[in-house]
């Protein structure tokens, strides 16, 4: 079946980002000039998805604002003749369909996801996360889509992480299926393993594709030890009944979710920035480090 629809947790706190996330989401801060959230949900438009569920908390109210009509802003751009503004902002609430669901508690990512299986419904679905920022000609999500497609199973991306940073992953064990190369049938998953406990390098990054039998297996997941639903444990499960797939994507993955890895992105996205580049490289060559 077509990936239609991807769903987008986004009820978490954002504490890394205090005080700025005090009054606004972290999925709404600006890399460069379009907020963390715009750049996942363009990739999902790019690998053919065409309908998102945003798994939204308390004072989230900006993202619905933001992929909605905003008539007084789309009025003063066209009176003042600055069309290629309007062109902008009328794509941003254009560019897909858009639902909302809320997660009163935000009990794990496992529990974001069973938030939207009324929209979901009985078909495969995309999971995508705004931590993580890939850039790569091809979208990460078409590239998994693609996997998909030729292996009828869910599918999860993968990256390698040096060992020395490891226990901030859930980690995957596979043997490569095919000839690729960067495809793994997944055996088991580990969740933050100590470096001398991991069963691999290949670390779970924030894109999935999931089949609709997730639903009932996170149902009957037992909550961890901070009472959360985590999906990890879920898939583990899963894969004892079935097929289950890591995805080692190309593309250059940008961590978003820390301080440090979100400034990152910010230079790396402008300087690929043609009306931007060339002149911040300057100001960074100039700069006395």
């Amino acid at each position: 079946m077509r990936i239609r629809k991807a769903v987008f947790p986004a009820a978490g706190l954002g504490t890394r980002f205090l005080p700025a996330t005090k009054a606004q989401p972290k999925e709404m801060l600006p890399l460069v000039d379009k907020p963390i959230i715009q750049y996942v949900i363009e990739e999902a438009v790019a690998a053919g998805l065409t309908n998102i569920i945003i798994v939204t908390g308390r004072g989230k109210n900006a993202i619905e604002d933001h992929f909605d009509v905003s008539y007084e802003l789309e009025k003063l751009l066209e009176e003042r003749g600055k069309t290629e503004l309007l062109e902008q902002v009328r794509a941003i609430s254009n560019m897909i369909n858009v639902s909302y669901v809320r997660q009163g508690e935000t009990l794990g990512l496992g529990h974001a996801v069973l938030m939207a299986k009324a929209l979901i419904g009985d078909e495969p679905f995309a999971v995508m996360l705004g931590d993580d920022i890939i850039d790569n000609p091809v979208p990460c999500m078409k590239q998994m889509v693609e996997v998909f497609e030729r292996h009828s199973g869910p599918v999860i991306a993968v990256h390698q992480v040096p060992r020395s940073e490891i226990s901030a992953y859930g980690v995957i064990d596979g043997v490569p299926e095919g000839e690729s190369g960067r495809v793994y049938r997944i055996r088991d998953m580990v969740e933050k393993p100590r470096a001398e406990d991991a069963p691999s390098d290949l670390a779970i990054i924030g894109r999935y594709i999931l089949t609709p039998d997730i639903f009932p297996t996170l149902e009957t997941t037992p909550r961890d030890a901070g009472g959360e639903i985590q999906l990890t444990n879920g898939l583990r499960a899963l894969a004892r009944e079935r097929a289950v797939y890591g995805y080692r994507f190309e593309g250059v993955r940008h961590d978003a979710g820390n301080k440090l890895g979100f400034l990152k992105a910010t230079v790396e996205f402008a300087l690929k920035r043609p009306d931007l580049g060339a002149a911040f490289r300057e100001y960074l060559k100039g700069l006395k480090l």
